[in-house]
């Protein structure tokens, strides 16, 4: 059996959290082709028209300008092509609004954005072990 790399999309208006994404993933060896969207629309439009093939997984800030994480994940629910993606939401916000918004709208994981580079690392790790399944 030949595993094949899913493709992965990051939505993400922080630079510096992109560039701690794209780090995480180095440090843990993760050869997935991670596209980038620096808010919701960008996301929409990116799944419409440039990404194939589709991303199985989505990682998902909540406080983005434009259009935030819970509006695009309303969004993407409402789409038949997109509602069985699996997205994580790694975010600062704790607020409980956000985390029930988040779930009720099917989320696989509601992840707090660590503080240290060494935790990101570690949450980072924890979603490669799920995408992992995924591929296989």
């Amino acid at each position: 059996m030949i595993n094949k790399l899913v493709n992965i999309l990051l939505v993400e208006d922080d630079e510096v959290d992109v560039m701690n994404v794209k780090r995480a993933f180095l440090k843990n060896n993760i050869k997935n082709t991670l596209y980038v969207a620096g808010n919701g629309v960008e996301a929409l439009d990116m799944l419409e028209n440039a990404i194939v093939p589709l991303p199985r997984i989505i990682i998902l800030d909540i406080n983005m300008p434009k259009m935030n994480g819970i509006e695009f994940l309303r969004h993407l629910r409402q789409n038949e092509k997109f509602k069985n993606i699996s997205v994580f939401v790694m975010t600062t916000s704790n607020e409980d609004s956000d985390k029930i918004n988040a779930y009720d709208l099917n989320v696989a994981g509601y992840i707090l954005k660590p503080l240290s580079f060494e935790k990101f690392l570690q949450s980072v790790s924890t979603l490669k072990n799920y995408w992992q399944l995924i591929e296989m």
